[in-house]
């Protein structure tokens, strides 16, 4: 009997144009950034929801932008969890590691 091993679908990547994993974000052989699936992307974006963060963080209202309407109030009423929160939340949201409420990553600046 032979084995099966199972066949991942691949993709080509934007800027070498050679075949990668279909799930890769980065692209093993040249490293440039691969967009994400449209099942994964989100119309939020970081430059908005940055700004928010920086100006209006201490009330939650980037996480009111981006859905997370409970943990906004929780924000809302801890003052950003005494301004340590809203920085972390900054952080995430340059790094591009930042989600949205249906859990999908905002990646896109504009």
């Amino acid at each position: 009997m032979g084995t099966y091993l199972p066949t991942r679908p691949t993709k080509f990547c934007l800027a070498c144009n050679r075949i990668i994993d279909a799930e890769a974000v980065v692209c093993t052989s040249c490293g440039v950034m691969q967009p994400l699936p449209p099942e994964m992307a989100t119309e939020k974006r970081i430059l908005p929801a940055s700004l928010l963060c920086f100006f209006l963080g201490v009330f939650g209202a980037h996480r009111f932008y981006v859905g997370k309407i409970g943990t906004g109030l929780l924000q809302l009423f801890t003052l950003g969890g005494c301004g340590i929160w809203m920085l972390v939340d900054l952080i995430l949201l340059v790094s591009g590691e930042f989600k949205d409420k249906e859990g999908n990553r905002i990646t896109e600046w504009t």
